[in-house]
């Protein structure tokens, strides 16, 4: 991107790369529908109104729309690559995925987080990744691989990388256990996020757990618990999945107030389902 060339084609010293007219544009920013046109150019808005174009295409008064972002998924539970992931949702509007690579991690280790982020370079969706904090889930677990706090450290400084991933290992936080707490030092070290795991975590032990820089949570079933964690704090994933269904019980809790701390994600979404039913747009029109 050439930020002088993006500049004069948002002045209109030079024709924008695609101009969409007629469009009724959803303003997230404002909570309005618009009705105007827009100007893109090298892959990004630069204006809105009449501009000269290379290319022009009417949209015949159709919405135009932000792309939906999954705040928290598994792209394995789809049992597709990557790719595949992407053309499943893509056709749903979905246009961004923060994703946890845990599963494939879990028997590969760091070759797995390697091949998830070789695999989803160049694909015509942003796919971000969080680092696995938990390979294995527990210590009861036979798994193909140990992902220990200097195992995750070069990826930490990947562009693509936004954080630490739910670190289930609640009780580890609360106790102190020096390996969990390592993890979330390199995090926090680069200014990068950790989510959070922790279902039915309530009293000082959420306290503790958010005291440790745990910023969300995608596990809450109930408006309680999502409450006194937005109390906290934090922010909150509704979930939505193939196996875990958590929109119905925590609808009431989304209002104005608490709408901007709120998100949702799919975690585990299957094939049929993403066929079938869709993604976030599912969730939306639910």
């Amino acid at each position: 991107m050439n930020l002088d060339e993006i500049i004069k084609a948002a002045c209109g010293e030079k024709p924008v790369d695609l101009l969409l007219t007629n469009a009724r544009i959803i303003n997230v920013f404002t909570g309005e529908v618009v009705p105007d046109a827009v100007a893109i150019s090298d892959g990004m808005i630069v204006g809105f109104g009449p501009y000269e174009a290379k290319k022009i295409v009417d949209v015949d008064s159709r919405y135009v729309a932000p792309g939906f972002i999954d705040s928290h998924v598994h792209i394995e539970s789809s049992m597709a690559c990557v790719a595949e992931f992407a053309r499943a949702v893509l056709v749903h509007g979905t246009t961004t995925v923060a994703a946890d690579p845990h599963e494939i991690a879990n028997v590969l280790g760091i070759d797995g987080i390697r091949y998830m982020l070789n695999s989803s370079k160049d694909l015509p969706m942003n796919v971000y990744f969080t680092l696995p904090s938990c390979v294995p889930a527990t210590d009861m677990e036979t798994s193909g691989a140990v992902l220990t706090a200097e195992d995750i450290m070069p990826f930490v400084t990947h562009q693509r990388i936004l954080g630490l991933a739910e670190m289930m290992n609640y009780p580890g936080v609360i106790h102190g256990d020096p390996e969990v707490l390592k993890k979330i030092e390199i995090i926090k070290k680069y200014r990068k996020s950790v989510d959070g795991h922790a279902p039915g975590i309530s009293g000082r032990d959420l306290y503790a757990y958010i005291a440790a820089g745990i910023s969300s949570d995608h596990e809450c079933t109930t408006p309680t618990e999502a409450m006194e964690k937005l109390n906290a704090g934090m922010h909150i994933m509704i979930r939505e999945g193939t196996g875990a269904k958590n929109l119905e019980d925590l609808l009431p809790v989304v209002n104005s107030k608490t709408a901007r701390r709120m998100m949702w994600c799919t975690d585990d979404r299957h094939p049929h389902e993403l066929l079938v039913d869709g993604h976030i747009d599912d969730i939306v029109r639910s």
